[in-house]
């Protein structure tokens, strides 16, 4: 990678980790939602990124023990309002069809962030201890394009 895309890479992840959880908008259940997304996102594409030079299956794993709590409270969190829009039968579908779309959506790659991007993103997200800034760093990342503080990485 080069010097500009890391040093944009670590400026993006340091934006979405200095912004203030406030900016995170919607329910505990959408925002759960969005952590678990965002769990599914950067293992899917650290598997895909797993045999480049950018590889982040590590950071990955960093960033899932480090925020292990707050990424199971997420995944309780969506179960029971799923379970309660729908039964336990429809909530295992539900999150079936969140997971596997995560696949498809990510098993090409994210569309605008390489894998070196998400691994310095990856390397961040677990050295912040802050776990309350998940839904927002979320909600950047799965954006379909750059946005805020994040367009300086968008070098996909």
């Amino acid at each position: 990678m080069t010097f500009i895309k890391f040093a944009a890479a670590s400026f993006a992840a340091a934006a979405v980790l200095a912004t203030p959880v406030s900016v995170q908008a919607g329910s505990a259940n959408d925002q759960a939602e969005a952590v678990r997304k965002l769990d599914i996102m950067l293992m899917v594409t650290s598997l895909r990124c797993r045999r480049t030079a950018d590889n982040f299956q590590a950071d990955y794993q960093r960033f899932s023990s480090s925020h292990l709590t707050a990424l199971n409270a997420a995944s309780r969190t969506l179960q029971a309002d799923l379970v309660k829009k729908g039964g336990a039968a429809g909530a295992k579908r539900a999150l079936d069809k969140i997971s596997v779309g995560m696949a498809n959506e990510y098993g090409n790659g994210h569309p605008w962030l390489g894998c070196g991007e998400l691994k310095q993103i990856a390397r961040e997200l677990a050295a912040d201890k802050n776990s309350a800034q998940l839904a927002s760093a979320a909600d950047d990342l799965l954006a379909s394009r750059p946005r805020g503080q994040w367009a300086m990485a968008g070098t996909r």
